[in-house]
């Protein structure tokens, strides 16, 4: 069973910083594609970050420069740093994986899903 929990996240005032994990269980965790999407209420889930099994990744503009997103093969996880946060970041922020090969910042794409956890930046 394909499982991911999802650690971090919390509150920090505008121009901080957090870091959220999300370890994976249940499959080659190096061979599929892997996301951070964040949803607030009443808005469509936004895709923030994507990372590949070759190392690519992928942006949301409103994040570039500020999010960064990795992966530990060894250690079967994933990270997003997020720095200089603003109060538009304020989401509920997910995990997510790809069954398959695709390059994607779309919701639709993603097949597993972690469990959800809550960033505020307030002003």
């Amino acid at each position: 069973q394909i499982q991911l929990v999802q650690s971090g996240g919390g509150s920090v005032q505008s121009g901080g910083a957090l870091r959220l994990s999300c370890s994976g269980f249940g499959f080659t965790y190096d061979q599929y594609p892997l996301a951070w999407f964040r949803q607030t209420p009443g808005k469509e889930c936004q895709g923030v970050a994507s990372i590949y099994p070759d190392g690519t990744t992928m942006y949301a503009d409103s994040v570039k420069g500020r999010f960064t997103i990795s992966r530990d093969n060894a250690g079967r996880r994933i990270y997003l740093q997020m720095n200089d946060l603003k109060p538009e970041d304020t989401a509920m922020y997910y995990c997510a994986a790809a069954a398959w090969l695709i390059y994607s910042l779309n919701a639709a794409d993603f097949n597993y899903w972690g469990q959800g956890t809550q960033v505020t930046v307030s002003s």
